[in-house]
């Protein structure tokens, strides 16, 4: 059989005996680059350490120290699982493995018994006997009907056959440990026992396939690793992000809450919730008024002939609630985004070039058809509301009001105390411009002016070919959340098409009419996912200014400081800070306790002394010790804080 030529990533083209495996290529490189190699990539596609190379390609070694071998690791500990559950509960039926960023997980359903997290020990152990087993793994390809014969009547795995089936002229690829045969389309490691150091994490209900209309399996998730340093430090993060998780939190603080018996992904926010949001809210209205925006209220529902004007029925339309036929042939949809309605306020008036900049912001409430599989607390909802604005400016304003956004933004950011945050300006894909609004000299133009202002603003970014929108170039904020995943928290966005679509102009100073551009922004995201980062971010443990309860009194006697404590109340009140008089029938400990617990960041203690002197015993959220101030002189100190956004002076 005539050899086979394997060309490395070098250029160096080297002759292989038919047959040959990526295996055999490490080994005849270095005896040290086969042990760490997991796998191959031959042609660009992953394939087994141990399969066979029958053609001519190019090769690239996967090593335990890249993402692409710490992935097929996690495949192998899905199958691993899926064995050791199979072994534990022979009538179990099986949905989809999966390996991520974050670990392994596989979907389940046993209708005498769900695995609960209670169950995780005893499937940990049964895992750990397969590792130990050392079972080769092998890949094999079967027929359809052979396949079939194999899943022997499990609903989710007959469906998977016969999916790849199609998918594949009637061939479905299986994996085998021992006596376990399972579907699977991820390139795995050549043993069980490669599968050493693992953990499993949690159980919770996931949808079969995603869908709500589907039954709900129980996914067991886990984790791999290839050494125990990378363990450790990823059971640090996950205890870290467990403390910062907005959900837990959210809970504890009794922010808000989500019930799918009346409503996925709608969630009620309760008075201390409702008190960070409304503060945010101000904050935002008034920072946006003071920088020349004019702030509006539109109807959440519109004419669905805007949104096909728009291009979001045509795009976006899998987000979309389905629309509401008004009897009469009108049809009505709730709004997914607040820009048709902020281009009906620019239309309802003739506009002169003396108007531009024009500015209009709103906190619009939106509403996106999110699949029920993808909702999470606060940061994927249905219904939201986003601090939206929009600028219509001339074209040669373009980059001034770049500018002018980007320092709002970074002005608010300040003011949050957000810190960690980068970059990242959008174009378009030069050898693919079909799929964007049809322009060449505007894209060109506004590419430049973005760039040029980040570049007079002196801030680092980076530039990401074909990440723009398809009606123009666009900068993104981006950040990290608690879980380490990064998102969007803010975006600039110039659009040329929505202007074109719906036939907007101003009048020049020549007199003729002219087509205005739209800059769509947003500085904080949506009122639920910002609050969520701003949750997490802060571990709970609000700045004064944001906290629902800024200030907790706590008189050591009812009956004889009392009267003191409520005084104190009022006058603190009175001057706008969020106070409260704890005069529960508990032990005064206790009560410190609580107010700490609830990450209060004033804790006033007044006994007779106090009261005698108009003072107040002063412990801050986080410290132990106290301090004696005059009661004006706090008041004084208190509304610093808030007034400063709770940042030192």
């Amino acid at each position: 059989m005539a050899d086979i030529k394997i060309t490395f990533p070098d250029g160096a083209v080297k002759p292989f005996a038919n047959g040959s495996t990526t295996a055999d290529v490490a080994k005849s490189i270095s005896i040290s680059l086969a042990k760490k190699a997991v796998a191959g990539k031959f042609n660009g596609e992953l394939v087994d350490y141990e399969a066979p190379l029958t053609e001519d390609g190019k090769i690239e070694i996967v090593t335990k120290d890249t993402p692409e071998g710490l992935t097929v690791l996690r495949h192998t500990a899905s199958q691993v699982l899926a064995n050791a559950l199979h072994q534990l509960y022979p009538e179990m039926h099986f949905g989809q493995g999966e390996a991520s960023d974050d670990g392994f997980s596989f979907d389940t359903d046993n209708a005498d018994h769900q695995v609960s997290s209670d169950d995780l020990p005893a499937i940990e152990a049964k895992m750990k006997e397969i590792v130990k087993a050392n079972l080769p793994i092998s890949r094999e390809v079967l027929a359809e009907a052979d396949a079939l014969k194999l899943v022997d009547g499990d609903p989710y795995q007959t469906q998977l056959v016969k999916q790849a089936a199609a998918a594949n002229d009637g061939q479905v690829a299986v994996y085998r440990q021992g006596d376990f045969v399972d579907l699977s389309d991820g390139v795995q490691m050549p043993s069980t026992g490669d599968v050493k150091i693992f953990k499993l994490l949690s159980v919770a209900g996931a949808y079969w396939e995603g869908k709500s209309s589907n039954p709900m399996l129980q996914r067991v998730y886990g984790t791999a690793f290839f050494n125990q340093k990378d363990m450790d430090a990823d059971d640090v993060r996950r205890k870290e992000a467990r403390e910062r998780d907005h959900r837990v939190i959210g809970n504890d603080l009794d922010l808000f809450f989500v019930d799918p018996k009346v409503g996925a992904g709608l969630p009620y926010w309760m008075p201390n919730g409702a008190t960070i949001r409304r503060t945010i809210e101000r904050y935002i209205i008034d920072k946006e008024i003071q920088h020349g925006y004019e702030h509006v209220y539109t109807p959440v529902l519109m004419n669905l002939d805007a949104y096909k004007t728009s291009g979001h029925w045509e795009h976006y339309r899998e987000d979309m609630f389905p629309p509401m036929d008004m009897g009469d042939g009108e049809m009505l949809e709730l709004r997914p985004m607040n820009c048709p309605s902020h281009i009906q306020i620019y239309k309802h008036h003739i506009r002169s070039y003396r108007e531009l900049p024009l500015r209009i912001a709103e906190l619009g409430m939106m509403h996106r058809y999110e699949k029920s599989g993808a909702l999470s607390g606060l940061q994927r909802v249905r219904e939201m509301t986003l601090n939206d604005g929009h600028t219509f400016v001339a074209p040669d304003q373009i980059q001034d009001e770049f500018k002018r956004i980007l320092n709002l933004m970074v002005e608010v950011y300040a003011d949050f105390d957000i810190k960690d945050y980068s970059f990242r300006l959008s174009y378009r894909d030069p050898k693919n411009t079909e799929k964007y609004f049809a322009n060449d000299e505007m894209w060109e133009k506004a590419q430049k002016m973005l760039k040029g202002a980040m570049d007079d603003l002196g801030l680092d970014y980076v530039e990401a070919e074909g990440e723009a929108a398809f009606y123009g170039p666009k900068l993104d904020v981006q950040t990290k959340t608690a879980l380490g995943n990064e998102e969007t928290l803010s975006t600039i966005q110039l659009d040329f098409m929505l202007p074109d679509r719906f036939d907007l102009h101003y009048v020049g100073a020549d007199g003729e009419e002219h087509q205005p551009v739209m800059i769509h922004r947003g500085l904080v995201s949506t009122m639920e996912r910002f609050t969520a980062y701003l949750t997490e971010m802060y571990k709970g443990a609000f700045p004064t200014w944001l906290a629902p309860h800024q200030v907790s009194i706590i008189p050591v006697s009812e009956e004889h400081q009392g009267d003191y404590a409520e005084k104190l109340r009022k006058q603190l009140a009175a001057a706008g800070v969020r106070v409260t008089v704890d005069d529960r029938n508990e032990k005064m400990n206790f009560k410190i306790r609580d107010a700490q617990t609830h990450k209060i960041p004033y804790t006033l203690v007044v006994g007779d002394k106090e009261k005698q002197d108009d003072t107040v015993s002063v412990r801050r959220y986080g410290h132990d010790e106290s301090t004696s101030e005059a009661s004006k002189d706090f008041l004084s100190d208190v509304l610093n804080d808030i007034a400063s956004y709770s940042r030192e002076n």
